[in-house]
């Protein structure tokens, strides 16, 4: 293939991503009219339009789907391994992206990174926070962090932390006017600090499990957020009860700030995980990282 068509390709492929010849310009570092005339000239030479334009939108036609679908993954696997073969050199170099809950990010990944990035001052690392199941491969992302009964089957999936447990908590003043849930089906009387999940766009389903036996509520309340550290701040203002990790709200539980209930029905379950495809050949920067990572107990 030309090195024209490859160069073209790409530039068909910041358009349709971005679904705007704005951003992906800015991206590519070219202006936009130079972008919209690349594009229209690899739409002459294969004779079909790739792209839908509106005066407010930009979309892939089915032709650019299919362009999407079949020649971007082989493109990105291209680059990855070109990216890879360049940092075979004596200093690890080049940039990873991570995908990871806020709460992830604040007590495994950050307090690791930071000797890790000290000593190989050439690699950078791009972390974006979400509760979101990510998609990492469409996504572009060289990981993602999640408990391990997140992690799909066909993923890679290095343990970066020790176990885990969730909470129940409110605060002692919530108590007084309200009794304490014995079971989780009390929750449904309580006022209640909700998650929504972007991804599905629903609110996350409170779990429970005792003795073998696995419970589900759907809660309500006042207040909604996408963060844990936010809806810790709704329970610890009064605003009824929180479902949060054990980490988090275990500092204020010891200083009579919060008070946890349901205890016995939040077992441990298994700790984050750094997630990657078991396709991808890793750079020596990102062998460095998940070593850097990998939990030891």
């Amino acid at each position: 293939m030309k090195r024209d068509n490859l160069d073209d390709l790409r530039s068909f492929l910041a358009v349709a991503r971005e679904r705007s010849f704005t951003k992906a310009a800015a991206r590519l570092g070219v202006s936009q009219s130079a972008l919209s005339h690349t594009v229209r000239e690899l739409e002459a030479r294969l004779g079909v339009r790739l792209l839908t334009r509106t005066t407010r939108s930009v979309s892939p036609t089915e032709a650019g789907e299919r362009v999407l679908r079949t020649i971007a993954p082989r493109l990105d696997e291209i680059e990855s391994e070109l990216a890879a073969i360049g940092e075979l050199r004596e200093k690890p170099a080049g940039t990873i992206r991570i995908t990871a809950t806020e709460f992830a990010t604040d007590t495994v990944l950050w307090p690791k990174l930071v000797p890790f990035l000290r000593k190989y001052p050439d690699v950078k690392v791009e972390i974006v926070s979400d509760y979101q199941l990510t998609d990492i491969v469409s996504e572009r992302f060289d990981a993602g962090v999640r408990s391990g009964e997140q992690v799909a089957k066909d993923m890679i999936a290095v343990r970066i932390g020790p176990d885990l447990r969730m909470s129940v908590v409110a605060t002692p003043g919530y108590f007084r006017t309200r009794p304490e849930p014995k079971r989780p089906q009390d929750l449904i009387e309580h006022n209640c600090v909700n998650l929504r999940l972007m991804t599905r766009g629903g609110l996350y389903v409170w779990e429970f499990e005792k003795g073998g036996r696995e419970i589900k509520v759907r809660v309500d309340g006042q207040t909604t957020f996408n963060g844990t550290t936010q809806m810790l701040n709704a329970a610890l203002a009064g605003f009824g009860l929180a479902y949060i990790p054990e980490g988090l709200a275990q500092p204020h539980i010891d200083k009579g700030r919060l008070k946890r209930v349901l205890a016995d029905w939040c077992p441990p379950y298994s700790g984050y995980h750094l997630f990657y495809p078991s396709r991808r050949q890793p750079s020596a920067a990102f062998s460095l990282l998940v070593d850097a990572l990998r939990y030891r107990g």
